[in-house]
């Protein structure tokens, strides 16, 4: 058996991580689309005070993904919310979500 050096394992973790796919997102659109979007509901920072809307300010990026897409699939009801996850891509998500 052959011994597994340190720099195999670097060699290893470099192809791995070249790779993996890139999920960029991109915050700045993710800002325009808020302010187009949500911000009518949400506010313009994702605090609105309205008790009938949720604030989306410093909520966890991949529980904002999975919330939107499960208004998008339907999967969560909510038909405002259907309505706008609707028009979405998948893109939109990431960055809002990021954002």
């Amino acid at each position: 058996m052959k011994a597994f050096t340190f720099g195999t394992f670097t060699a290893a973790v470099v192809i791995a991580l070249a790779a993996a796919p890139t999920d960029a997102r991109d915050i700045a659109a993710g800002a325009a689309k808020a302010a187009e979007v949500c911000a009518s509901c949400h506010g313009k920072d994702g605090n609105n005070d309205a008790p009938d809307f949720p604030k989306l300010a410093g909520q966890y990026e991949d529980y904002l993904v999975k919330a939107l897409r499960d208004y998008k699939s339907g999967e969560r009801n909510n038909a405002i919310m259907k309505g706008f996850a609707s028009a979405l891509s998948e893109r939109d998500i990431r960055n809002l979500a990021a954002y």
